[in-house]
Formats: structure tokens, C-alpha cells, sequence
């Protein structure tokens, strides 16, 4: 891997050694994969291999099963194919100097390998790239205008002269799984409420590190993660899990740190050396499942990023059947807790932007200057349809008057409740509501639309203006292998909402209006 994976041989000795007597009995579902999947390990003639869920997550229908020799553990392995084009065009309703209309695509895939396992151990590599069709994308001195899009290629291979196209070693690991324990060490998917793989472009989100699922009792599972490096989208190597780098003059360092649009910009490499802190970061994380009652579901999450901030989340779905109608209600609620634990000294300010004013915080209430203490409180109710044909999601949100919530892993805080398609309402004292609607009218296809009303903070120059959102999504399966998706988003914003802390109280937040429309393709293999 890029960044120090020789630490990963160390802990995944220990780990493997250790987590062998933790417990026994149960089936382990293979770390990268959601709980609910099954493992299997025939062929089926019906099923394709794999299978693209809604959120772009990967469903694998046939895995490798166990050998008892060295020849195959690679004769038995399985190849898995993707074939995929993803294309974007935004279209500002007012471009400036900073806002750009643009356009992009990415045409490539991804093949993966999965090894049979032998003596419980197994491992995976996966191949990723994307290539820049010339007639659907920006000019190479228009990059940084890209938004959406950006993803499909590297902005810093294009700045420094390397050009368009983008591969990258997208998964490797080793895994061993006794049907106790599932370790794994290496490059990996890791879904959580924090993390996500988000692989809605050309080349997932990963992390370097270890990752290790424990089934403690009946419907009930235990992980535990540490990872010292993440690898974003557009990145062909990995970077710190939090630094943003800002060690040059021209901007493009920024490219090779964390640059996600969820980090914390005053967290950035010349604050760590100004505070005497190393800017090389770890990440642990540990979660709790448990869907022991019937119809409930709990987990309990928690994130630290030692010396910088330490995250607490409680979220719970209960599923009300209504009596022989086949329809359900299922409300469901989740508390995000954020705490400081030293971050905000070095950041020095509370907002994600990392900019500062000669006054009070451009708007942030005095007692939250120098801390990065944040809440967040999500509620969402579903009308489930029967036979799985849809459901109808009314969801709220509501941010804390303190710092904004930190989240640069793909994770989206609000994700399920009230986040639309490129948006990030999870800035301090931000409110949102939202309805949804999905409807699959047959096996072919699938739609959802989305309204979502955005109330940000107009007292905070740094917070965008209030706006609202329609999200149009359709799905397409043309066969059981390929599919396409087509994307609308429609986004109203505020045009008249001051920057009243600005040293020209005339100014304006910028009006971000826009449609942003998308067109995918998938074909796997």
C-alpha cells in the first residue's frame, strides 16, 4: 500500500492470534460486504455474480469456497468484471469567476480477483481505472471548476502535467475467517455510518488498515477497525485519514491530502506543525449490531481520531407491520455526537471552511470558538409498500448551534434522513426536512424522487444561503448484468442572503443554484 501498511503485518499478527479465542459459534459476513448478504459458494445459473444495490454497494451472489491445497487456492478463485461510464454535466444558474459550468466522463471498471481459502485464510486484489473521453471533459487549466464529476479523474495528475486517466490498486488484502472471526488487513471497503465506499463514480473509497468482525451472540455483531491511511476517489495513492495538505503556494497540494468536501480545512498540515502535532493521523473505529428483537434494529458507533476529535452515534429502526395490509411503518432516529479532543486548538476555528474574521467568528457563537464539540439529531418515518415495492420517507435533521460536524470519509451524517445527491446540510445550526418517494414498477425499472427544504444559518458567513432541493433518480435493468441510472438534481438557492460579518456588509453569499444531471452505465461480469 502507499502509506506505512508495513504497520498492518504487526497488528494483523496480533489480531489474528487474538481473535481466534474471543468467541465461538456463528457466521461471519465477510467485512466489506453488508450484514444482510448471503455467502455463497455454488455457481447459481439464475443469479449473476455480483449485483449493484441503490447505494452502489456491491451484492456478491457466488463466492470462492474452501480448498486444502496451495494450486487451488488460486485455480479456485473468481474473477469478477465491471464495465462502467459515468457522465456529468453541471450548469450553474449564475457562473462567476469561482463558479464554472462544467462537464465530465469516466469510461473503464474494475476486475477483481477473490482467492478460495485455504486453512480459513483467503485474499483479494482489485484493479481499478478510469479513462477521460476528450469530447466530455474539462480543458486541463478548467479542472479546479469540476464538481460532481472530479471524481472520474485525478485534478493533481492533470495539474502537474500527468494527464487524464486514473488507475489504481482499488482493494488488496488478506483475510482469514474460522466462522468466528473475519479479519481483515489490507486495502478495504469498510461501510459504516461513518465510512463509506461511496462508489458512485469510477474507483471506490478505501482505507489501509485492519478491520475484524466478531458474531458475539444471536444477531448480534461486534467490529473493531483501525486504519492509518484512506485513498479517496479521485486519489491514485492514499493520504492522512483528516490532514488537508496546504504546503504549497498554488493550490495543489491539497490534491494529495484529504480533500473531500466534508474536511475541516483548518485542520491542514501547516496548523499540525505550527502546534508541535504530527499531521499523521490514525483512525480506530468500533461498532455494535443488534437485531435480536424482532423488528428492531440498533447500532451503536464510535470513531476516534486520537488527540483531534472522538464521535458518538446511537441509531435505532423499529418496523411496525399493519395487520394483514402488508404495508409497515418503520420510524427510526439518529443521534450524532461530536467531541472535541483537541482538534479545535489546532484548527483554530469551528467552520469547515477553515477561514477566519477579525469578528467573532463569522457568525459562530463565541462559546464554540476553539472547539470542535457538535451534535446532530436525524428522525426519519417510512411507509413501507408491500412486496418490497417501495416506501414513502418523510426525515428531519437538525445540527447543533456549535461547530460543524466533521465527515470527510463518505459517511454523510445525515445520509438516509435528509441528504439529496451532492448536497452537505450538516454545517452548525442547519435544519432540514425532506420527502422521499421510491417506486419499482417492475423488474425493469425502478424510480425516486426527493424534495428537500434547507434552512442554513444565514448569521454565518461561511454557511451557504438557504435552498431547495429536487432529486430525480430512475434505475434500469436492461439485463441482469447491465444496468443504467439515470440522475437529475434541481437546486433553488437564496440570492439575496448577506455576508453580515464581512468587512463589506453589502456582500452577498454566493447564489448556488444549479442542475446537475448524470448518466451511467454498468455491466458486470
Amino acid at each position: 500500500m502507499d502509506k506505512e501498511i508495513v504497520k498492518i503485518s504487526a497488528v494483523t499478527a496480533v489480531a489474528l492470534f487474538l481473535s481466534t479465542g474471543l468467541v465461538a459459534g456463528g457466521v461471519i459476513i465477510p467485512a466489506e460486504q453488508p450484514a444482510e448478504q448471503p455467502v455463497v459458494e455454488v455457481k447459481k445459473s439464475d443469479k449473476p455474480k455480483r449485483q449493484l444495490n441503490g447505494n452502489m454497494t456491491l451484492k456478491y451472489n457466488v463466492l470462492p469456497g474452501a480448498v486444502d491445497n496451495i494450486g487451488d487456492l488460486f485455480s479456485e478463485g473468481i474473477f469478477y468484471g465491471r464495465l462502467r461510464n459515468n457522465n456529468f454535466y453541471w450548469d450553474w444558474d449564475v457562473e462567476t469567476s469561482k463558479l464554472q459550468d462544467n462537464k465530465n466522463s469516466g469510461a473503464g471498471g474494475s476486475l477483481i480477483f477473490k482467492s478460495a481459502s485455504l486453512n480459513s485464510f483467503s485474499f483479494m486484489l482489485g484493479y481499478y481505472g478510469s479513462l477521460n473521453p476528450e469530447f466530455l471533459r474539462m480543458a486541463k487549466d478548467e479542472v479546479q471548476f469540476s464538481k460532481s464529476g472530479k471524481d472520474t479523474f485525478s485534478r493533481y495528475k492533470v495539474f502537474t502535467g500527468g494527464g487524464y486517466g486514473m488507475q489504481a490498486l482499488g482493494e488488496a488484502y488478506l483475510q482469514y475467517n474460522n466462522d468466528t472471526v473475519d479479519v481483515v488487513a489490507g486495502r478495504q471497503l469498510f461501510e459504516s455510518v461513518f465510512t463509506k465506499s461511496n462508489d458512485t463514480k469510477m474507483i471506490p473509497n478505501t482505507f489501509d488498515g485492519v478491520s475484524a468482525a466478531v458474531k458475539v451472540a444471536p444477531k448480534t455483531k461486534i467490529r473493531f477497525a483501525w486504519f492509518g491511511a484512506q485513498k479517496l476517489r479521485d486519489h491514485e495513492t492514499s493520504h492522512d485519514v483528516i490532514t488537508f495538505n496546504n504546503t504549497d503556494t498554488d493550490n495543489r497540494s491539497q490534491w494529495t491530502g484529504n480533500d473531500d468536501a466534508a474536511v475541516h480545512k483548518g485542520l491542514n498540515t501547516k496548523n499540525f506543525l505550527a502546534a508541535g502535532v504530527d499531521p499523521d493521523n490514525n483512525m480506530f473505529l468500533a461498532d455494535m449490531s443488534i437485531k435480536y428483537i424482532d423488528n428492531l434494529k440498533l447500532d451503536l458507533s464510535y470513531l476516534q481520531i486520537p488527540n483531534i476529535l472522538q464521535d458518538f452515534v446511537v441509531e435505532a429502526h423499529y418496523k411496525i407491520p399493519i395487520t394483514d395490509t402488508g404495508w409497515s411503518v418503520r420510524p427510526g432516529i439518529r443521534y450524532f455526537y461530536q467531541m472535541d479532543d483537541g482538534g479545535g486548538d489546532i484548527a483554530g476555528n469551528t467552520n469547515l471552511t477553515g477561514k477566519t474574521d477579525s469578528l467573532v467568528g463569522s457568525g459562530y457563537d463565541a462559546s464554540t470558538l476553539g472547539s470542535l464539540d457538535a451534535t446532530l439529531f436525524n428522525a426519519r418515518l417510512d411507509i413501507l409498500m408491500p412486496n418490497k415495492k417501495g416506501f414513502f420517507r418523510f426525515g428531519y435533521s437538525k445540527v447543533g448551534d456549535e461547530a460543524d460536524i466533521i465527515t470527510p470519509w463518505r459517511g454523510f451524517p445525515t445520509g438516509g434522513f435528509t441528504r439529496a445527491m451532492a448536497q452537505y446540510n450538516w454545517t452548525s445550526n442547519t435544519e432540514t426536512l425532506m420527502a422521499r418517494a421510491v417506486y419499482k414498477f417492475n423488474d425493469t425499472w425502478k424510480a425516486s424522487i426527493r424534495y428537500a427544504i434547507q434552512d442554513f444559518d444565514d448569521n454565518k458567513d461561511y454557511v451557504s444561503a438557504d435552498s431547495n432541493v429536487i432529486h430525480i433518480d430512475t434505475w434500469t435493468n436492461i439485463t441482469k448484468d447491465f444496468q443504467t441510472r439515470l440522475r437529475f438534481g434541481h437546486v433553488t438557492a437564496n440570492d439575496d442572503t448577506l455576508m453580515i460579518h464581512n468587512t463589506d456588509p453589502s456582500t452577498l453569499k454566493p447564489d448556488y443554484s444549479y442542475n446537475e444531471y448524470r448518466l451511467e452505465f454498468n455491466y458486470m461480469f
